[in-house]
């Protein structure tokens, strides 16, 4: 199954289906990431906060899949903002990995409070100049945390990821990721997380799934992806996994996006990220 993927400014190409990895241990980690390398995923999401790096990278060497093939991203927590902190947590994480390179590397949270996402930004930019990331982007980021990125750094991110759905739209933040050539990416993208109902029962995605023939999720992910979104679903069943990258073969029409976007619970749903974060 052929996955389509979304370039980058860095000249990078990044699958448009991911594996999210949160919240599985090593071993877990480990055997999801085999089966979804065997159902045709090349795209793996994990994070130092997660503790499952050693697991992801286990599962990627027992695989035998050629590095190359496969686009690994890693984040970096609060734990490793300021000074040159994300060097030794880069490097922490790829033994952990077992890799000598990441294809993404993200700050997960800009943690305002502590004003230490441009310095640590600035680190980023090295390890990018360096290889060890062969690109750098954030999570969790708004326009104003990205404009102070602009006014005081010289790279501009590959990548935002942030959380979205159908209840969570985030339009104004995807509008500015747009013009300024960031992509972004949707964590949590069949809901969950802060505040957000139950997205998989609501009566217009069930029935839009009935006569689509289709999951709940599929349908789901299709927003995401029609929009030119890249998502990291988080799943260890072989059958749902394998639903999850079947996304491809239909579509969505403008009836079916207008009855979605009525789940919109407005511009302040979802994650605070100059309040939450770690």
């Amino acid at each position: 199954m052929s996955i389509p993927s979304i370039p980058l400014n860095t000249g990078a190409v990044i699958p448009q289906v991911g594996l999210g990895t949160w919240p599985l241990d090593d071993a877990q980690a480990a055997d999801a990431v085999v089966t979804a390398i065997g159902l045709g995923y090349r795209h793996i999401d994990t994070a130092t906060r997660y503790g499952n790096e050693t697991g992801v990278g286990e599962g990627i060497h027992r695989s035998a899949i050629a590095r190359e093939e496969l686009f690994v991203t890693t984040k970096l927590d609060g734990e490793f903002q300021g000074d040159d902190r994300a060097i030794d947590g880069l490097r922490a994480a790829l033994d952990r990995l077992d890799m000598s390179y990441v294809d993404l590397l993200l700050i997960h949270w800009p943690l305002p409070q502590r004003d230490q996402y441009v310095s640590t930004w600035r680190t980023f930019e090295k390890l990018y100049a360096d290889g060890l990331a062969r690109a750098i982007g954030v999570s969790n980021f708004t326009p104003a945390h990205l404009e102070r990125l602009a006014a005081e750094t010289s790279v501009v991110p590959a990548v935002n990821q942030i959380q979205i759905s159908p209840q969570i739209v985030r339009l104004e933040q995807r509008a500015y990721d747009t013009a300024h050539g960031i992509v972004t990416q949707s964590w949590s993208p069949l809901g969950g997380g802060s505040g957000a109902r139950s997205l998989l029962a609501e009566p217009v995605i069930v029935g839009i799934a009935s006569r689509l023939e289709r999951t709940p999720a599929q349908v789901v992910l299709r927003w995401h992806v029609q929009q030119g979104l890249v998502v990291i679903p988080k799943s260890t069943d072989p059958v749902r996994l394998a639903q999850n990258l079947d996304l491809f073969s239909f579509e969505l029409s403008a009836e079916d996006m207008a009855a979605l976007a009525t789940l919109d619970a407005g511009p302040d749903a979802g994650v605070d990220s100059d309040r939450g974060g770690h």
